[in-house]
């Protein structure tokens, strides 16, 4: 299929560009640059550097396009919070704009990279699709809107829609010599900032809590390896159905709390990970983990690493190589 991947230039988009390209796939990356990295493009991509907002300028209906896969997002919890408006603008005006060109250019898939921040704090676990939608930060609600405008256009106008939900990525795509990874500025998740300090680059790893109704104390969390989560991308754009908008949750079913997360990275790496407990955050719930029943059983879809040690060390070896002998 000739494909439009937003947000191509992004540790995800990448990524999914990468395997799309690999399965023989015509791939056309629209990506401003704002967040995303040259490094992270696919060579055999066609590169447009441009706002999701301009994407009727590509996508065309004498462009022939067969199907749309959405990444370009801001995805930092906190700031949505202290600046809403960009969050709005970019995440939910960008996407409705995207729809709007798909529609007038007559692609009839659709793959959205959404997110399980859309339920918020859980009144079940693992949460399932049914679960109530309450986002607790502006990121979510961003994200839960373009859910919501998705099922619409799937009823008003035969879309064929996929929503994949999720919390935390983790890892590194490390094959035929290319390595890529996470490089966000500022580093806001835990894994990464984990491996900066274990590499010295920064004195401590601060963790939120230890006194949750856990195991250890501290906030429990789903990850999902970065390939197991490219490669339900594919499988979502094989499934996508016209006048149906799908949904799944992806994660491995079982969370990992932050100190096994320390833990982990200090076997990983050998070095040392100093740890210092900070007071909770505002609105942190205790555990969060997705289920992904309905995406094994309908997509087939199954975790090939889904332990913390596979996501650390493939993370671990795409630092080294790519960060810390670069520097």
């Amino acid at each position: 299929m000739k494909l439009l991947v937003t947000g191509g230039a992004g540790y995800i988009g990448g990524i999914v560009t990468r395997m799309l390209v690999d399965a023989g796939h015509e791939v056309v990356v629209l990506d401003d640059l704002s967040t995303g990295h040259t490094e992270a493009l696919a060579p055999e991509a066609t590169f447009v550097n441009a706002r999701v907002h301009d994407a009727a300028q590509v996508l065309t209906p004498a462009a022939g396009f067969d199907g749309v896969l959405h990444f370009a997002a801001f995805i930092a919890a906190g700031e949505s919070m202290t600046r809403p408006e960009l969050y709005w603008e970019n995440n939910t005006v960008g996407s409705l704009a995207l729809i709007d060109a798909a529609r007038a250019a007559g692609v009839r898939r659709f793959v959205f990279s959404s997110t399980a921040a859309v339920y918020g704090n859980p009144t079940e676990l693992p949460i399932p699709e049914s679960a109530v939608k309450a986002p607790t930060n502006t990121y979510g609600a961003t994200k839960l809107a373009v859910d919501m405008a998705l099922t619409s256009e799937a009823i008003g106008h035969d879309l064929g829609a996929v929503s994949l939900r999720y919390f935390n990525v983790a890892g590194a795509y490390l094959r035929d010599g290319v390595q890529l990874g996470e490089r966000h500025d500022p580093e806001t998740h835990l894994i990464p900032i984990a491996l900066q300090v274990a590499a010295g680059r920064r004195e401590k790893l601060q963790i939120f809590g230890d006194d949750y109704p856990t195991a250890d104390g501290t906030c429990v969390r789903d990850y999902i390896h970065i390939e197991d989560l490219a490669r339900a991308h594919l499988l979502a754009l094989e499934a996508a159905r016209p006048g149906e908008h799908r949904i799944y949750n992806l994660g491995n079913g079982n969370g990992f709390s932050n100190r096994a997360v320390a833990e982990v990275v200090r076997e990983v790496t050998g070095r040392p990970v100093p740890v210092e407990i900070a007071p909770r955050r505002e609105g942190d719930p205790a555990e969060l983990v997705a289920s992904s029943d309905r995406a094994r059983t309908e997509l087939g879809w199954t975790p090939a690493k889904p332990t913390l040690h596979d996501m650390v060390g493939d993370a671990w070896a795409f630092y080294r190589s790519q960060i810390l002998e670069k520097a």
